[in-house]
Order: structure tokens, then C-alpha cells, then sequence
């Protein structure tokens, strides 16, 4: 395939005019005939929830909105913490075989800074510094900044606080561990920022969209989306869920919550996991009762999930083993028969 292409990670929970303007950015910085292949998360996302429209419908609107190729991250992928969702959906774009750009959005805009905090976290100065951080009860997150600022200064880990910035560093740690080379763009990101509550500059956040359209503000909404969100698609979420999930996690000892990703079997939590799925009257309960400083919500969040979906740690292999089309334009038909000699994996 002659064309420049760039590989673009997302999640388009829903796709809105943040998402429409990276992809006209990069083809503004690359040329108007350059390709653009997406790789989506299906039906469950990073936050460790349901997406509020299904994969089908968001891969649609990614295609309406300027991609070519819209590929499946899966679920096991998908549904991790930054380090596992980047390797998982890194190793999909270089499999193509027709990728040569790595785009994401970025709040420093600054591919030298990622560059070298994702050096620093695969060094041996830095996997020494973080026990001794660690060891002194701090959340991993807050420790993994100190080590860099330590070993950097302050100023390059301000990266790891950012989180686009942060996936994105994590993207390029996926890449060299993959002996993978591209093209870095690293967008800077426009008027709202992540999770944030409110509209700025004419971009909303994704949540904020989210929170709107389930409170059936779609007025609201509709400002910041290319197209209207249809009338007759109701926004999915896991509050329909309540009741089986909380059945699930009463029903698990701590032997099955051990054998989740992340689980924390060195500190003690799936002890404590147990203790709050026999206490938790709702979901939100059964969170704040494990949550500890060590823990956020959000890794919380995805132990949960992964045991609803009755997943373990067992079943994300070491790689992707296969690229899953979920929709494409005429260029992206091109882009496909270009992979069936250049991909590495089977389409």
C-alpha cells in the first residue's frame, strides 16, 4: 500500500468532535490521501464497562468520521490497565503490515518527553527505584512518577499525570518491546480534557457525553457529536446489571479472584474482595468497601467486570492471534487487499 497509513487507538465511547478532529489532524500533518486504520474496543471498554453503544454502530460512526479500517481490540485487551491495553492494540497495528504512523492525542504534544519516559520506565534504574517506592505503601501509580521525576526531574514525569499522555507513553513502550519503528504524531489535545465535567473550546469529553445522553440530555450532547445520537438507540450501561453482578461477586472465593489480572494477590485484596461482595449492596458499595489508596476504582472496576464476563488471567494470551475487521470504507478495502500479503496475522 503506497499511501502513508496511521494506526490510531480508540475507544470512540461515543465517537465526538475530539475524535473527528485527530483524525483531520493527522491527515493534515501527513497528506489528504493518507489512510487511516482505527483500532476500537468491542463491547467493553477500559473503564471496565459496557460501551454506550454496541461495536458495531461505533465502528460505523469511526468510518462516517474520517477512518478507513476500524479493527477490534478484544475484550481481554481492551478491558486492562494502560500497559496491557496498549500492547494488545500496538501489536494489531503492527501486524497489519501496512502501518508506518502511530497517532494519538496528547496533552504536551511533545513526542520527545513520552519518548523518554517510556525509555525510562523499561530501564533497570527504574525497576530498582520502584520496590523501594513501593515498600512504602504509596499507590503504584503515585510511585511510578517519583521514580521517573527522581531519575528525569519533575518536569518529564508530569507525562505519567496526563492521561493521554500516559497511554500514550505507553504505546510507545509497546512498540519498542515489539521492535516496532513508526512514524510518531503525537495531537495535541483541544479544549476539553479527559473526564472533564464541562465543554471548552467546542469539544466535550466523552464521559461528559455519556452522562449526558444516559440522562436523556441528547440536546446537550448533540453540540459535540458529528451527527446527531439516533433517537432509537438506548445508551447501554451496567446499572441493568446490578443484581448480577453483585450475585457474582458474592459467589467468588478468593481463590477465583486470585486468578484475575491484577488482582493484588501479594497485598491481600482478594481477601478483602471477599469480604465486601458479603457486606456490598450495590455495586458503588462493594467498590468503596475495597477500594484502599493502593486501588483505584477503575482497577477495581475491571476485576469486576472480568469476573462477571468469567474471565481470568489465563485466558489473554502473550499476543493478539488474529485481526478482527469490524467495518471499512473503499480505501480501507484497499488497505485489506494490500494486508492479505502484508499482515502477520490472519484477517
Amino acid at each position: 500500500f503506497r499511501l502513508k497509513t496511521a494506526g490510531i487507538v480508540a475507544e470512540y465511547n461515543p465517537f465526538h468532535t475530539g475524535h473527528a478532529y485527530q483524525i483531520a489532524r493527522t491527515r493534515g500533518l501527513l497528506g489528504a490521501d493518507c489512510a487511516v486504520v482505527a483500532v476500537m474496543s468491542g463491547n467493553w471498554v477500559q473503564r471496565g464497562a459496557c460501551a454506550a453503544a454496541d461495536k458495531w454502530t461505533r465502528a460505523g460512526w469511526a468510518l462516517a468520521g474520517g477512518a478507513d479500517l476500524v479493527l477490534e481490540l478484544p475484550t481481554v485487551w481492551a478491558a486492562s490497565a494502560a500497559e496491557s491495553f496498549a500492547t494488545g492494540a500496538v501489536a494489531l497495528l503492527r501486524a497489519c503490515g501496512v502501518v508506518d504512523v502511530l497517532s494519538f492525542g496528547s496533552e504536551s504534544g511533545d513526542p520527545a518527553a513520552l519518548a523518554a519516559a517510556a525509555a525510562c520506565l523499561d530501564s533497570e534504574a527504574y525497576r530498582a527505584g520502584l520496590s523501594r517506592f513501593l515498600d512504602e505503601g504509596m499507590p503504584f501509580a503515585a510511585c511510578r512518577q517519583a521514580v521517573v521525576a527522581a531519575l528525569l526531574g519533575s518536569e518529564r514525569a508530569k507525562v505519567l499525570s496526563r492521561p493521554n499522555d500516559n497511554l500514550g507513553v505507553e504505546y510507545l513502550r509497546a512498540a519498542s518491546a515489539l521492535g516496532w519503528s513508526p512514524q510518531v504524531l503525537a495531537v495535541p489535545r483541544q479544549g476539553a480534557g479527559h473526564d472533564a465535567p464541562r465543554p471548552a473550546e467546542g469539544f466535550a469529553s466523552a464521559s461528559i457525553l455519556r452522562e449526558w445522553i444516559a440522562a436523556g440530555r441528547r440536546d446537550l450532547a448533540d453540540c459535540f457529536l458529528p451527527a446527531p445520537w439516533p433517537e432509537e438507540l438506548e445508551p447501554t450501561s451496567l446499572s441493568h446489571l446490578e443484581r448480577a453482578l453483585l450475585a457474582r461477586v458474592r459467589s467468588l472465593s478468593q481463590a477465583e479472584w486470585a486468578l484475575l489480572p491484577d488482582s493484588g494477590v501479594e497485598e491481600g485484596l482478594p481477601a478483602r474482595l471477599v469480604q465486601a461482595g458479603s457486606r456490598a449492596l450495590s455495586v458503588e458499595e462493594f467498590l468503596t468497601l475495597a477500594k484502599t489508596k493502593r486501588y483505584s476504582h477503575a482497577r477495581l472496576r475491571r476485576l469486576l467486570l472480568w469476573a462477571f464476563l468469567g474471565l481470568t488471567a489465563a485466558d489473554r494470551p502473550a499476543a493478539p492471534p488474529y485481526l478482527r475487521v469490524l467495518g471499512f470504507t473503499p480505501r480501507g478495502q484497499e488497505l485489506l487487499r494490500a494486508m492479505k500479503g502484508a499482515a502477520s496475522l490472519s484477517i
